[in-house]
């Protein structure tokens, strides 16, 4: 039963990667027409209309206000971080090569996780983390061709507000409903990049609708659908299969700019993936000591 639950989470998993990996796609077509900020909010923007029928499906209007202020306007804040230098990064890199940089968040997290959640990480874990971060510096090249290039750290810079944001997830959780953590980040990302992007707001052309409706249908379900992961299957099962990014983005890059990742991006991509899936792992061993 239990491998019958991961299997199916699996392949839930997979489809989240694959229809993020399109939706990411249609953020790097829109960056080079607006301005990042900008794209983070056409994100949230078009994504709200699903959300809200989403939210009405689960009956959980009565939910939204019952929240804790304060963690949601600080992770709204870290919503468009992300997505804004996200955006950015899109725009200057391929996407294969910008995954391999985002694929440190989960090093971040736990990370994250001792001073915020109050966490245990042991020796092992650290240096895990340590060496994932030194994969980060070979995807940005150690030949200094592209380190420190305004591309790489923005996707880093959206590393890290992914992280803390999910920290914080786990906190909010205990408290607030999923629906409203869904509800009020595209609310908060939608009101508040809006409002940023709007002295320097560019018109949206209307060959573009095509791209945020595609944005919003899959971010929504691959939303839906790594949710439905999580809720079936053992994390440390399931979310190494969030590397299979890396193969999408390759595809893609390949597919609409012929582009291929070089020697330097799939090293560094190995070592942080290597080092991810030993934490997951490594975790999974402490999980179970702590609760035979």
């Amino acid at each position: 039963m239990e491998k019958s639950r991961n299997l199916w989470a699996i392949g839930a998993m997979l489809l989240a990667v694959a229809l993020f990996a399109l939706m990411d796609t249609g953020l790097k077509l829109l960056s080079p027409h607006y301005p990042a900020v900008q794209v983070a909010a056409l994100r949230a923007l078009s994504s709200l209309p699903l959300v809200c029928a989403y939210v009405a499906w689960r009956g959980a209007f009565g939910t939204l206000l019952k929240i804790r202020w304060p963690l949601h306007l600080l992770r709204g804040v870290l919503g468009i971080g992300m997505l804004a230098c996200f955006a950015y990064g899109l725009r200057h890199l391929p996407l294969a090569e910008a995954y391999s940089i985002f694929f440190v968040a989960p090093m971040l997290i736990t990370a994250l996780s001792v001073p915020l959640l109050k966490e245990r990480v042991d020796g092992a874990r650290w240096l895990a983390i340590f060496v994932g971060l030194g994969g980060v510096l070979v995807v940005l090249r150690p030949t200094g061709a592209g380190l420190l290039t305004l591309g790489g750290l923005a996707v880093i810079a959206a590393a890290a507000c992914y992280a803390l944001s999910s920290v914080m997830v786990g906190i909010i959780s205990r408290t607030d409903s999923i629906e409203s953590m869904v509800f009020w980040l595209m609310v908060m990302v939608a009101l508040g990049a809006g409002a940023v992007a709007a002295p320097n707001w560019v018109t949206v052309r209307f060959e573009h609708a095509w791209i945020l409706i595609g944005i919003a249908i899959t971010g929504f379900i691959g939303q839906i659908a790594i949710t439905e992961a999580f809720k079936r299957g053992e994390a440390s099962a399931i979310a190494p299969f969030e590397y299979s990014a890396l193969a999408w983005g390759m595809g893609l890059d390949w597919l609409l700019w012929q582009t291929l990742p070089d020697g330097y991006t799939l090293l560094g991509a190995a070592i942080i993936i290597a080092s991810g899936i030993y934490l997951l792992r490594r975790e999974r061993v402490h999980v179970e000591c702590e609760h035979p």
